[in-house]
């Protein structure tokens, strides 16, 4: 069948913005589902207390709420304690990853009752996608030169932690985040996601812009890759703890519980 120019234009035109759809993520073009659940995962350098500035704020809007607690072993065995919480779930479920987690939200977000994702100053690689590599492509941010190791397990100096992690929290707080930080084993670093669940799922993205852990410039290439519904929040890596009020309004959104 032959097509005039006019049509022809339309069919590109179409295909254009479902190859931009396809590409970038569904968060500028799919309405939040209305969820009851929120499954957290921490990342590096924390455990699952970290979300506890947070949770309340979930709670009080009638929300559901269990915060992972994330081995720090192997990316698969990581990603299959959030999906083993995924599954208790009884519908649709916002899952939420902080720093080093959102390679398990990337991955464990294509589970079914997942109906939006929400990163916090998190990774969100591609499928298949070499974050290390993609993270040399910015400078390196300072909290890197303090990680140490005994052995195949790594940590977060004092130092480092409370200067580049939890920059800006009264440092009596810092010191008992750092008191209850657990190890990560090097094997976890090396794990890639296969898949990408932005790209199927509405997303959003809080950037921390006093971020010394991941680069901020970082976290705003990721979420405009990704075409997430962003915010900046002017923090530390841990703006879930120093400002807990607009991530919870982000991932309220997230459960089409805001205006």
């Amino acid at each position: 069948m032959m097509m005039n120019r006019r049509t022809f234009s339309t069919a590109l035109l179409a295909g254009a913005a479902a190859s931009l759809v396809s590409s970038r993520g569904i968060a500028a073009t799919t309405p939040p589902v209305k969820a009851r659940n929120v499954v957290l995962v921490h990342g590096l350098f924390a455990d699952g207390s970290c979300w506890s500035e947070v949770i309340p704020r979930l709670q009080a809007a009638g929300l559901n709420v269990t915060s992972v607690q994330n081995p720090l072993t192997t990316l698969p065995e990581a990603v299959a304690s959030a999906q083993r919480v995924l599954d208790r779930q009884d519908g649709p479920t916002v899952l939420v990853g902080h720093s080093f987690s959102g390679m398990i939200v990337t991955e464990a977000g294509v589970h079914p009752n997942v109906s939006a994702l929400v990163y916090v100053a998190a990774r969100a690689p591609d499928a298949d996608e070499d974050y290390t590599a993609l993270a040399k492509t910015y400078p390196t941010p300072p909290a890197s030169a303090g990680i140490v190791f005994d052995g195949d397990e790594g940590r977060l100096s004092e130092e480092a932690f409370l200067r580049d992690f939890a920059g800006d929290l009264p440092e009596a707080k810092a010191k008992v985040l750092y008191a209850v930080q657990q190890p990560f084993h090097k094997q976890l670093l090396s794990g890639k996601t296969s898949h990408a669940a932005w790209r199927r799922k509405p997303s959003y993205y809080a950037v921390s812009t006093e971020d010394r852990t991941i680069n901020p410039d970082l976290e705003r290439f990721m979420a405009k890759r990704m075409g997430a519904t962003t915010i900046e929040v002017k923090a530390s890596h841990l703006a879930l703890i120093s400002q807990p009020e607009p991530i919870a309004r982000l991932i309220l959104k997230a459960a089409g519980r805001s205006e």
